[in-house]
C-alpha cells in the first residue's frame, strides 16, 4: 500500500529519540508524573499517541540498529563491540530516504560505531563507517552515550577537536554510582564540555532546520530527512541552571524538563519556518530508564509508570515505549492507538508514505503502518508478533496479547536477572498483557495450550538469524 502522495506533498520527517526516557514521564502517558512536559504534551494533542509502541531492545545500541534497518537485532552477527554495527550495504532509513530524493542530517547520539573504534590513534583523517557512509549526507555529534569514552564531537566524517586530554571518572552528584552526574574516565577533547551536550544537539537540528527549510517548500521542493538521537536523559544528569529543581523528581526529572525543552525549540523551529504543517515529526524514546522501585518510593514519580522493571529488562518497561506522531491534516488530532507498533517498522511505514518501494533483501522486520497512523481509530492491526532483546539477550516474544519470557527473572538490570524455579514452579513467563500490563500474573503453568503455541510462534521467529 502507498499513500498516493505527489513528490510535492512529501513530507519533511524529523524524527527524535530520546535516550533512556521512561513510559511515565511525559505528563501526557502519566497523568501522576512529576516532570512538566509541556512540549510533548502539546505534540500528542496535536498528533497520535500510540500505547504499544515498542523499542526492539531495551538498551541503546540494538534498538538503534532496529530503527535505521528495520531489522531484529538479534539478526546481526555483528558484535555490538564492532567498530561499525551497521553492515556495509545494509539499506537504512536515513539511505533509502536519500534515494527518494531526500536531504538527509543526524544529529546527536550515533553508538553505531566508525571503523577504528576506540583504537584511533590518527583524528586528522576522515572517520569511515559512520552516520555519511549510512543514509545521512550530514552528521553533527557524539560517537556514543555521554558516559562512555572517547568524548568529542564528529562533524560529517571528521573529529572537531581531538580527544588529546584525559577526564576523570566523574560521581560528583546523584543518588547511585550509575544515577546522576555519572560519566568514565577517558580520551576527551580539551574544549568538550558535558553540560553542553544537549543544548549544542538542539542548536545544530535547529540550524539544519533553518538551512534546509527554503529549499523544502513548493512544487519543486527537496524535503528532508532530520534524525535526532538526543543523548538524553541519559547519564550523566546534566540539567542546566534553568531546569535545575523545577521538578519533582529531582535532576533526573529536571534533565528529562530539557530534553522537553529541546523538542519543543525543534517542533517551534518548523513553526517559526512555516513548514510545520508539511513535517511529520515523530517523538519516541530508545528504551526504558534506569529507575529502581526504591527511586519511585522516595520520589514519588514512577518513571515507568504502570509497567514492570527498567531499562535492559525482558519485562515491559525496558522496551515500552512513549510515542507520539503529528503531521497536521494526515495523522488526526488528539488520537490514540493501542495496536502494536515496533521502532523497526519505521523503513516500511515511511516507503508507504513516500510513495516508494523498498528492495526485498531490506528491512525484513519492517512492517508499514501508515495506514494505522491516518485512520488510528479504524484501522485494522497489521502487527501481530514482536520480539525484543533485552541486555541479557533474553528474546521476549509478543503473539497478539500474550507474551512469553524464556526464563525466570528481568533478563536485564533489574534483580534477579534469571533465577531457577522454585518447586511446582513454571521455568518460563507468560503474561496476559490485554489485562495484566504490569506482568504481575504468571500464566505459564496455567495456559498450556498458549505455551505451546507461542513456543512455536517463537521458534518460527527467532530460528534463523539471516546474515
Amino acid at each position: 500500500m502507498t499513500s498516493g502522495l505527489s513528490a510535492a506533498d512529501r513530507p519533511n520527517i524529523v524524527l527524535i529519540l530520546a535516550d533512556d526516557m521512561g513510559y511515565g514521564d511525559a505528563g501526557c502517558y502519566n497523568s501522576e508524573s512529576r516532570i512538566p512536559t509541556p512540549n510533548i504534551d502539546r505534540l500528542a494533542r496535536q498528533g497520535l499517541r500510540l500505547t504499544d509502541a515498542h523499542a526492539p531492545a531495551s538498551v541503546c545500541i540494538p534498538t538503534r540498529y532496529g530503527l535505521l534497518t528495520g531489522r531484529y537485532p538479534f539478526r546481526s552477527r555483528r558484535s555490538e563491540r564492532s567498530e561499525s554495527r551497521i553492515e556495509p550495504g545494509r539499506l537504512t532509513l536515513g539511505g533509502y530516504l536519500q534515494g527518494q530524493g531526500y536531504r538527509t542530517a543526524c544529529v546527536g547520539k550515533w553508538h553505531q560505531g566508525f571503523e577504528g573504534g576506540k583504537s584511533r590513534k590518527d583524528y586528522s583523517k576522515p572517520i569511515p563507517q559512520g552516520p555519511v557512509a549510512r543514509g545521512f549526507d550530514r552528521f553533527y555529534g557524539i560517537p556514543a552515550s555521554l558516559d562512555i569514552p572517547p568524548y568529542y564531537w564528529i562533524r560529517d566524517d571528521r573529529c572537531v577537536t581531538p580527544p588529546t586530554a584525559m577526564a576523570r571518572d566523574n560521581f560528583s552528584s546523584g543518588w547511585t554510582r550509575i544515577q546522576g552526574a555519572f560519566w568514565r574516565a577517558g580520551p576527551v577533547a580539551p574544549d568538550f564540555r558535558f553540560e553542553q551536550v544537549l543544548p549544542t544537539v538542539e542548536r545544530q537540528a535547529v540550524g539544519f532546520i533553518d538551512r534546509w527549510a527554503p529549499d523544502s517548500r513548493g512544487p519543486k521542493s527537496k524535503p528532508f530527512f532530520l534524525y535526532v538521537p538526543l543523548p538524553a536523559p541519559h547519564t550523566p544528569w546534566l540539567p542546566s541552571e534553568e531546569f535545575r529543581g523545577k521538578s519533582g523528581a529531582s535532576m533526573y526529572g529536571d534533565f528529562a524538563m530539557m530534553v522537553d525543552a529541546t523538542v519543543g525549540a525543534i517542533v517551534q523551529a518548523l513553526e517559526k519556518q512555516k513548514i510545520d504543517g508539511q513535517t511529520l515529526v515523530v517523538f519516541t524514546s530508545d528504551n526504558g530508564p534506569v529507575w529502581y522501585p526504591a527511586d519511585t518510593r522516595r520520589l514519588k514519580h514512577n518513571s515507568v509508570g504502570p509497567l514492570r522493571g527498567m531499562k535492559g529488562d525482558a519485562w515491559e518497561a525496558g522496551h515500552r515505549m512513549p510515542m507520539v506522531i503529528r503531521w497536521p491534516g494526515r495523522v488526526p488530532a488528539d488520537s490514540t492507538n493501542g495496536h502494536l507498533w515496533c521502532h523497526t517498522d519505521f523503513l516500511a511505514t515511511v516507503s508507504q508514505i513516500t510513495g516508494g518501494q523498498l528492495p526485498r533483501d531490506a528491512g525484513e522486520d519492517s512492517v508499514g503502518q501508515w495506514n494505522v497512523w491516518r485512520n488510528p481509530a479504524t484501522a485494522d492491526p497489521v502487527r501481530r508478533t514482536l520480539v525484543t532483546r533485552s541486555s541479557g539477550r533474553v528474546l521476549a516474544v509478543r503473539d497478539g496479547k500474550w507474551k512469553y519470557i524464556p526464563q525466570l527473572g528481568s533478563g536485564g538490570f533489574s534483580k534477579p536477572r534469571r533465577r531457577k524455579p522454585r518447586d511446582g514452579e513454571p521455568a518460563v513467563q507468560l503474561y496476559d498483557l490485554s489485562n495484566d500490563i504490569g506482568e504481575r500474573k504468571n500464566l505459564a503453568g496455567d495456559r498450556l495450550d498458549v505455551l505451546k503455541r507461542i513456543r512455536t510462534v517463537a521458534r518460527r521467529l527467532t530460528g534463523a538469524t539471516a546474515p
